[in-house]
């Protein structure tokens, strides 16, 4: 396990590094651009709408015990932005994203691809790793910041359309019960998040086995690791954020 961990640390000190390194591929990382950030945010808005929705429901149902139902905005705002929001954005990243570069690169070394870039004097991990590395890095963040209002929208929607809760006042209550802390944790967690998934789906590619075996261990096990230390992180982020 301690090998594992340190083989993790290596290649991804290794990935960070080269991306302030020349040469740069800006073609690569417009294309990660779009894979990760555009194409990911279908997936992205209709979670988090639900989510939204449902926790308002849940919330209502459950303040109505207490007759604390006037509580949902607050607790709708922070649940999504503090912790739903992020968490449920890393881990669709982590289906979406992850699984598709670990696959990806596992590929093209299965098809001989890697050594080929070898082969043209190029860094794979310049061409392939560092691209996908930074995507991530600066579109999570944006699509946790998406997913936020987005779920917030569903809550919204759902207490204003079918709870009885009156538009203006809900949106003042989630306005004022927001804290700029809230906001810098969850996309510090985006930013991690992201880092995270496509760290893991480009580690797995390149050190996948050959053959259909090894890209289907790779593609599994990528997705895998990445949702437990997305969750990880999390509980740490937390920790840090709000233990003061």
């Amino acid at each position: 396990m301690l090998s594992a961990v340190g083989r993790v640390t290596l290649f991804a000190l290794a990935a960070l590094t080269q991306i302030l390194r020349p040469p740069f591929y800006g073609r690569e990382v417009a294309g990660a651009l779009l894979q990760v950030g555009w194409l990911s945010l279908p997936v992205v808005g209709l979670t988090a709408v639900f989510t939204g929705g449902a926790l308002a429901l849940q919330i209502y149902s459950g303040g109505s015990r207490f007759n604390a139902e006037a509580v949902v905005p607050q607790i709708v705002a922070i649940g999504m932005v503090r912790e739903l929001g992020p968490v449920l954005v890393g881990l669709m990243i982590a289906a979406r994203v992850t699984s598709s570069i670990a696959a990806e690169i596992a590929t093209m070394k299965v098809t001989e691809q890697i050594d080929a870039l070898v082969t043209l004097s190029t860094n794979p991990m310049g061409y392939l790793v560092a691209p996908r590395v930074l995507a991530a890095l600066v579109t999570v963040p944006l699509l946790v910041g998406v997913g936020d209002v987005i779920g917030i929208f569903g809550g919204y929607a759902v207490a204003t359309g079918t709870l009885g809760f009156n538009a203006a006042g809900y949106l003042t209550n989630t306005v004022n019960f927001l804290e700029p802390l809230d906001v810098v944790s969850s996309l510090v967690k985006g930013c991690a998040f992201g880092g995270i998934a496509a760290l893991i789906g480009c580690y797995f590619g390149m050190t996948s086995g050959r053959g259909a075996q090894g890209v289907g261990r790779a593609t599994k096990g990528s997705v895998e690791a990445a949702a437990v230390l997305i969750l990880a992180a999390n509980f740490l982020l937390t920790g840090v954020f709000f233990s003061l």
